[in-house]
């Protein structure tokens, strides 16, 4: 028989973060280690390169990642996409979200133990630098309990500046991701007043970003982030997330030398799964909101089991079904309907940009005119053209026909369509009434652009068909 966990619905009554006279629970988490924590280094690692790296990364002149809203300019990996591509942007968006979705339903929250910017600035790179000055969770109480002097005032000076200037780091970053590394350069060298509203903004960001990593904390987990509210809806008891194995582990006992321990399980209730979790979490009271599945509780029960002779694995990744039946099913319904409409999405998103191109051309014969006689026995007809250009770069272009004889007549200016513009033009096909042998004569007309084809369109000319004169008379005879 199962045995209850102890006290298990007596967390449900406060928060870890606020004290029962309601003022703020400070969290001193120990600071972790082992193979999961390493894991995690590494992956984080990878990650605050590409996103301090991608900036400086360019192609063909241009950045090889750009979110920039305000002008609705984006390029990923080195493909530009602008209005004009709303589509696509909408369809990668969608697919993010239900990916997200989808791991969670199976895996829990994956996505904020491994992936989420807030865990990976606060986990691997603040309260690194917390622990560095200011030592372990014991430590950094006894310095805040302790008086000011020299020493504490030092520790606490340099921290806050270290804080704020990899806040600062990483607002000048984001922006960089807005407009780019080259106008980002350019702002700085021109300095603060010539342009103060970017200048306001990276401070502004700057600032949110210290209060969240120097203050607020783990509170922008349990209290803002709305995915940890979702995720009460999308779990389920087959949804794989960090588990105590209360099978195994319950009734909890500390180890006494001498005494009988074969009624008690696993767990010694040493308190070090709290004492690590940065959001103050008992993890052995079950899933709760708070957890992000940072895994620092598995890495400390771990070596703890190994301390005294147990078998790792009392937190683990595992599912309710699986620690309580013995079972894993991964594939449940909703799984797999996450699964479809994924696979589905990611499906349509790839056939749509293994059609797209950078340039969208339509030529069309003006409707409602026929054709126009022109001196020297030539037929003309007049096109509607429009081009569009989604790159960032502009985009000079030149009409010329293909398999018939005769020439193009640009009305207006030269064609030159901007970056991510658009570009509308007539003009005049002109052809030899002896290239004219039905009503609706084929055409093809090629687009190049510095001396480069980027589009062939193939139309009708509208023309009357007249007989040789010659043959004319013959068949009279």
């Amino acid at each position: 028989m199962t045995q209850p966990i102890k006290n298990s619905e007596e967390f449900r009554d406060k928060l870890a973060t606020v004290k029962d006279d309601g003022s703020r629970n400070w969290i001193y988490p120990k600071k972790p280690q082992g193979k999961f924590y390493t894991a995690r280094t590494i992956v984080s690692v990878f990650l605050l390169a590409f996103l301090f790296g991608a900036p400086f990364i360019e192609v063909n002149g241009h950045p090889f990642m750009l979110l920039n809203v305000l002008e609705r300019k984006f390029i990923l990996f080195g493909v530009a996409f602008g209005p004009h591509d709303f589509h696509l942007l909408g369809l990668a968006m969608i697919s993010v979200v239900v990916s997200i979705f989808l791991f969670t339903v199976v895996y829990g929250r994956i996505f904020c133990g491994w992936i989420c910017p807030q865990t990976i600035f606060m986990e691997m790179v603040f309260r690194k630098i917390e622990y560095w000055i200011e030592g372990d969770a014991s430590k950094q109480r006894a310095l805040n309990k302790a008086p000011w002097d020299a020493t504490k005032a030092f520790k606490k000076i340099s921290k806050q500046i270290i804080f704020f200037t990899i806040s600062f780091l990483i607002g000048n970053t984001f922006t960089a991701w807005i407009i780019g590394i080259g106008k980002l350069e350019q702002m700085v060298v021109d300095g603060p007043f010539e342009h103060f509203s970017t200048f306001a903004a990276v401070t502004v960001f700057s600032g949110i970003f210290y209060f969240v990593f120097s203050y607020f904390r783990e509170q922008a987990c349990t209290v803002v982030c709305p995915y940890g509210r979702l995720q009460g809806v999308m779990l389920d008891q087959n949804s794989i997330v960090i588990a105590y194995d209360n099978v195994r582990g319950e009734p909890r006992g500390k180890i006494k030398k001498g005494v009988d321990q074969s009624d008690k399980g696993d767990c010694i209730d040493c308190g070090l799964c709290i004492d690590v979790c940065p959001t103050g979490i008992d993890i052995r009271n079950g899933t709760q909101l708070e957890c992000v599945n940072c895994t620092a509780c598995i890495d400390v029960c771990d070596d703890v089991m190994v301390k005294i002779n147990k078998p790792k694995k009392l937190i683990k990744y595992a599912s309710k079904n699986e620690i309580e039946a013995g079972k894993r099913k991964i594939f449940t319904p909703r799984a797999i309907g996450y699964t479809t409409v994924l696979v589905l999405l990611l499906t349509l998103l790839t056939v749509l940009m293994a059609n797209r191109s950078d340039f969208e051309l339509t030529i069309l014969r003006t409707p409602g005119l026929l054709y126009q006689e022109q001196p020297g026995g030539k037929i003309s007809n007049l096109y509607d053209m429009k081009l569009v250009n989604k790159t960032f770069n502009d985009l000079p272009a030149e009409l010329k026909l293909r398999e018939i004889n005769g020439e193009i007549k640009l009305i207006g200016q030269d064609l030159v369509a901007e970056p991510q513009g658009v570009v509308e033009a007539k003009f005049l096909v002109i052809l030899p009434e002896s290239e004219i042998s039905k009503l609706n004569t084929p055409i093809t007309i090629a687009v190049e652009s510095e001396g480069r084809q980027i589009d062939v369109i193939t139309t009708s000319f509208l023309g009357n068909v007249k007989k040789d004169k010659s043959k004319k008379g013959e068949e009279t005879k």
